[in-house]
Order: C-alpha cells, then structure tokens, then sequence
C-alpha cells in the first residue's frame, strides 16, 4: 500500500511520519525548494512561516488538550517541539530554524517515505491521497480542488509577525512578564502611555501596506489570523482588547499602563523576538518604521 502525502508542512510531515511508523510507504510531495511560495524563507520541511508559537500548552486548554492527545499518538511535530522548546510562560513557542531542521532530517531519513520535490496541479483519485497543503497551496492545485468540489474560492490569508533583534531593545523601559503571571517570566513587555498609543495608533492605521496579490483583491480576512493593521481599522479598542490589552502585565501591581506589546522568543539563543499578535501586511520599511 501506498500513500500520496501533498506539502511537507506540519500536517503532511506528520502524517507522513504516522503511515511510515505503521510500515505504509509514503510518496511525500513538496514543491519547495523548485517553486517557493510568498511567505517561505527555506526549503526546509515544517517551515513555521507565521509565528514560533503552538499556542497554550495547558491541558486545561483546547490546545493544550489537543497537543496531549498527539503525544498519545507519538507525533513528530509535538517531539520537535519539545526538543526545540523556547521559553514562552504558558505558550509552547520554538526556535523555528531548529525545528524544521530536525523535522526535515528525520522525514529525508525515513525508509518508508519517498520524497518528490516538484509542484502538483491535480490528483489521482485511484490513489489514496492526503492534501496538506495548507494556506499557501499553489493555484493549479487550488484551481484543481475548486472544480472537484464546486468551489468559488478559497481565502487564505499569509501575513507575518515583525521579528526584531533583542538588542534593540530598551530594557530601562521594557521588563520581563507573562500574562496573568502564567509559566516563566520569559515575554519582553513594552508598555504604552495613552499618548503613545494614540500616536502609535495613528501611524498604523494611515501606514502603507504592501500591494495584494491580484487574487488577494477580494479576500476575506481570516479572523483568527488577523493583519494588525486591518484590525486597528476597526478601531482602538479592537487593539486594547486584542494584541495589546494591558490586563496582569504592569511592571509591578500598581503600575497599569494603557497598552502592552508583547514579544516572544523566536530563535535558541534568544537574539531574536517577534511581536506577539503583530501579523502584518504593511511594507517593510512601514514595518521598521
């Protein structure tokens, strides 16, 4: 028996790893590195192109409930991550190259799967077949799975957090903490005055983003996955009860600042942080800016 696996990313690497470790043999597709997508960086298996971040890691949690079913089941993704782990209080967050370099040596080792590098625009319905390619399919495929299904469209949406570097930081200002005091201390916080927030306010929602994609005119914004700068739009509030609601994150209990930013870890060596709930479509250089 034989399995086609569609996109080397958490979901195909992991079902692929699954069948394998039940001596199914797997033929796993990738179309990096010969034809990249507009958030990849690598060529690499697992690549996390949005944030470091699996989410809670409390089994009190649905996501935390559903990390511990995956261990039940030996998952590939959960191991790494631990392996990789970063400290990030209650989130599970992970140094993402050492994670899908761990993932890809593993999946390029395994004897049971096969893997063909090249795009895949349809499929063979005699064969069975798992299609894990995720937000950033390629639009043969998409164009593909639409006339299978009857489909319209497909809305997807690939924004990514800022990452900046830890020695930009101020930390005469900024200081340790995590939200409601859950895990290690281990998110910089920056806090805001009214003023600054108004003016930071400001500058975002009047800030060049970058140009959509000819089929991105008509998106419908993932709501779970947000660019901040649509967000803002909505008004101010929208931020201070989002991204950067101050609740349990004063530098000490009697200090409330009107908003936090928050930033996680993002690489081993703690060089590097992204700004937490900060997906963004603006230019680059707005981004610096």
């Amino acid at each position: 028996m034989v399995v086609n696996v569609i996109g080397a990313g958490l979901a195909g690497c992991e079902a692929a790893y699954y069948l394998a470790r039940h001596n199914v043999r797997v033929k796993l597709y990738e179309m990096r590195p010969i034809k990249m997508t507009p958030a990849h960086k690598t060529d690499k298996f697992g690549e996390l192109v949005c944030s470091n971040s699996l989410r809670s890691d409390y089994i009190d949690v649905a996501s935390g409930a559903l990390k511990r079913e995956m261990e039940l089941f030996n998952s590939l993704i959960m191991k790494i991550a631990k392996d990789t782990k970063v400290e990030a209080g209650s989130a599970l967050a992970v140094s993402r190259e050492d994670f899908s370099e761990k993932i890809t040596n593993i999946i390029k080792n395994d004897p049971n799967i096969e893997i063909i590098l090249g795009e895949v625009d349809s499929i063979n319905l005699n064969e069975y077949t798992i299609i894990a390619t995720g937000p950033l399919t390629s639009e043969p495929l998409c164009e593909y799975i639409k006339e299978m299904f009857g489909l319209d469209d497909f809305y997807f949406f690939d924004a990514q957090a800022p990452i900046i570097k830890k020695d930009s930081i101020n930390m005469d200002i900024c200081y340790y903490k995590s939200r409601y005091d859950k895990g290690e201390a281990s998110y910089i916080n920056c806090p805001m005055t009214e003023e600054e927030f108004k003016v930071f306010y400001n500058e975002l929602i009047n800030a060049k983003s970058a140009e959509l994609h000819e089929f991105d005119e008509n998106l419908k914004v993932f709501e779970g996955c947000m660019p901040v700068e649509v967000m803002a739009k909505r008004g101010p509030q929208t931020l201070l009860f989002g991204p950067l609601k101050p609740r349990g994150l004063g530098k000490t209990i009697d200090d409330h600042p009107y908003a936090v930013v928050q930033l996680r870890q993002d690489d081993g060596e703690a060089s590097l942080y992204n700004i937490v709930g900060f997906q963004t479509n603006l230019t680059y250089s707005e981004q610096k800016r």
